[in-house]
Order: structure tokens, then C-alpha cells, then sequence
């Protein structure tokens, strides 16, 4: 099978510091991969070495079957988008779509021609004459957008080009984006530490930490089938509830708690008893109704509850043990209260508690 990109064995340090080791990567062609982790990961790191702004210690990187590892970044056939918009202020938005293509000589009538292909596809073409300053944050991420678009690539990396605006404005862009690749059908890798716009834009997601990838798979495997612990915990807002315990005959026990682990797909034969963390999604957590129709039920002392519009977050313990539950907005619970909940063990995530991997 070919690949867009393909990273074989990379390697990069800084001195004694390593900050990627021995990392692999295969990245299909019109894929959207987002490579998501929280700061200091290495994610920007990565996207850099594949840009070519990074001289990388060992490892090579292929691009569309080519061997790019020493090639320069306009020699790599990739069109990169910043955080900061990086525009050059005196120039008009046309100007900026059209400045590096200047440089690369190529025809007055071709610059014209992708220019206005960029202008429609992102929805600029009442802002060409304006100059940066006269836009706002949304639009000039878009002319950012647009002088990538322009240098007809196989391949964009985009580093957090949406953590500089507003919240309603990262909402609008990621549709656009989502749109933009749907449009184009070109390989995009994209860095973040949101885990929504990773949720919501990725074909796969590749969880990193520490410079290694510690989950790749779709939106779906990911957040369903987390392979570890600190998967498990980095998605998900609230994120997961975890309990402590044992895995002993096909239960898990904490304290005086038992669950039967009735229908939970195990990762691999089970065979041997150990201590043990079961990860519960506060949002796979019923109340109500459905608690009668639940494998499992318990009641919970609430603590805190949080209205958030479209849902209620509520703060309980169960046992002695702090449990999140995501509610409809309507709910009606107080702090005080004691709220009956039902769970299904296998919609849950067992982990080895020595190991964090999933069993």
C-alpha cells in the first residue's frame, strides 16, 4: 500500500534531551490525521520534522514515496499553516496569496487563477484588497489558510491554527476546515491539544505523550476502546470516572462493591486475577427510567451539580469514591439529594493497574 507520508524510525534530540524516539507513522493519502497530546507531547515537534524546519538525529521521512529527510521545506510539497498568522501586514490579502508564488516564478496567469480558486473555496474574495489589519482574527487565519491552498500541495500541516480565536469563531473555522477536506480530499495533518476539534475533524487520531504515539485509530476506537490509562483520561470532558480495584472471576471489586463484567469485550483472554481500574464515561452513566432496565445499580450521595444548558454535570460519591454523571439540561438534582444510577459494564474500560494498558 502507498502512503502520503510515512515516517520510519524518527529520532530527535536536543543534546541528552530526547524528545522523539523510534517513532512510526504511516499516514494514507487524502487521510485526515491529527496528532492531539497536551503541551510539551511533541506533536509540534513531529509536524515540524515532517515541514523540514527541524533537522532531525535519525529516521527518515517519505512524502508521496519520496524520500524528503534532508530535502528543504519547499522542496517537501507541503503547505503548512500556522498558529500565528504570520501575513505580512503591508501587503493586501492578494498580495499575501500570491507572494510566494511570485518567488517561484510561476505565471502571472496561474497566480491569478489559484488565487481566485482560494478567494472562493475559503470565502474571501470581498477581502483581496484589504490589508491584514482591516481583518479580523477569523479572517485572517483564512488568508493564512489561503496562501497554503494556493501552493497546490499534496500535503497541508496545520500547527493549532485555531487556538488563537474565540470560541465561536474555532467552531465556525473547524467546519470550514472539515468542508475544506471534504472539498479537497488532500492529506492533512493537524495539530492540536483539543480534543474536540480532534473528536470532530480526524479520520485517525494519533494520542502522543512523552514523543511517543500512545494510541492511533479512529475518533470512534479511541474514545470507545482507549488502549491505556492516559488515553483514557485525556478524552472525554468531564473525563472518565476511575475506580481502584481487583479483577477476580470475571468481576470487578471495590470495596464492597461487585460488578460482574457481563458482555465487556476483554482485549485478550483472561486468565489470571490482579488489581485492577475500571473506567466508567460519566455520559454512559443513566438515571431515571432507564436505571430499572440497567446490568448494574448503585445510589450515589450528589455533592455538586453543574447546569450547563444542554446538559447538567452532576458531582456525587459513590462509596467513598468521586463520581462524575452528564444529565440531560432538564434534569432536576440538587446537591444533597441521593440519585439512583445504573451502569453497563460493557460500555466500560478495564485497565492493569501495574501496566495502564487495557485488559
Amino acid at each position: 500500500m502507498s502512503y502520503s507520508v510515512e515516517i520510519k524510525k524518527l529520532d530527535l534530540a536536543f543534546g541528552a534531551v530526547k524528545v522523539l524516539q523510534g517513532l512510526d507513522l504511516n499516514i494514507n493519502e487524502g487521510e485526515f490525521l491529527v496528532l492531539l497530546g497536551s503541551s510539551g507531547c511533541g506533536k509540534s515537534t513531529l509536524l515540524n520534522c515532517i515541514a523540514g524546519l527541524l533537522e532531525i538525529t535519525n529516521g527518515q521521512i517519505f512524502i508521496k514515496g519520496e524520500n524528503v529527510t534532508w530535502a528543504e521545506p519547499s522542496e517537501r510539497g507541503i503547505g503548512m499553516v500556522f498558529q500565528s498568522y504570520a501575513l505580512y501586514p503591508q501587503m493586501t490579502v492578494k498580495g499575501n496569496l500570491s507572494f510566494g508564488l511570485k518567488n517561484a516564478k510561476v505565471p502571472k496567469a496561474e497566480i491569478e487563477k489559484r488565487v481566485a480558486r482560494a478567494a472562493e473555496i475559503l470565502q474571501i474574495g470581498p477581502l483581496l484588497d484589504r490589508k491584514p489589519g482591516a481583518l479580523s482574527g477569523g479572517q485572517r487565519q483564512r488568508v493564512a489558510i489561503g496562501r497554503a491552498l494556493v501552493r497546490d500541495v499534496d500535503v497541508f500541516l496545520f500547527d493549532e491554527p485555531l487556538s488563537n480565536l474565540d470560541a465561536k469563531l474555532r467552531v465556525d473555522l473547524r467546519v470550514e476546515l472539515k468542508r475544506l477536506h471534504n472539498q479537497l480530499q488532500n492529506t492533512m495533518i493537524y495539530v492540536t491539544h483539543d480534543q474536540v476539534e480532534a473528536m470532530t475533524l480526524a479520520d485517525r487520531i494519533a494520542v502522543m505523550k512523552g514523543g511517543a504515539i500512545m494510541q492511533l485509530g479512529t475518533p470512534d476506537e479511541i474514545y470507545n476502546r482507549p488502549r491505556n490509562l492516559y488515553v483514557a483520561d485525556f478524552i472525554g470532558s468531564p473525563s472518565m470516572n476511575f475506580l481502584e480495584g481487583h479483577l477476580e472471576g470475571g468481576s470487578f471489586k471495590v470495596d464492597d462493591m461487585i460488578m460482574p463484567m457481563t458482555g465487556y469485550d476483554f482485549a485478550a483472554p483472561q486468565t489470571a486475577d490482579r488489581p485492577a481500574v475500571i473506567g466508567i464515561r460519566p455520559e454512559h452513566v443513566v438515571t431515571g427510567e432507564l436505571v430499572r432496565n440497567a446490568p448494574l445499580r448503585y445510589s450515589v450521595d450528589v455533592d455538586l451539580v453543574e447546569p450547563m444548558g444542554s446538559d447538567t454535570l452532576v458531582y456525587a460519591k459513590l462509596g467513598q469514591h468521586l463520581f462524575r454523571i452528564r444529565m440531560d439540561g432538564q434534569a432536576t438534582v440538587k446537591a444533597g439529594e441521593t440519585l439512583e444510577v445504573g451502569i453497563d459494564p460493557s460500555r466500560a474500560s478495564l485497565f492493569d493497574k501495574a501496566t495502564e494498558d487495557r485488559l
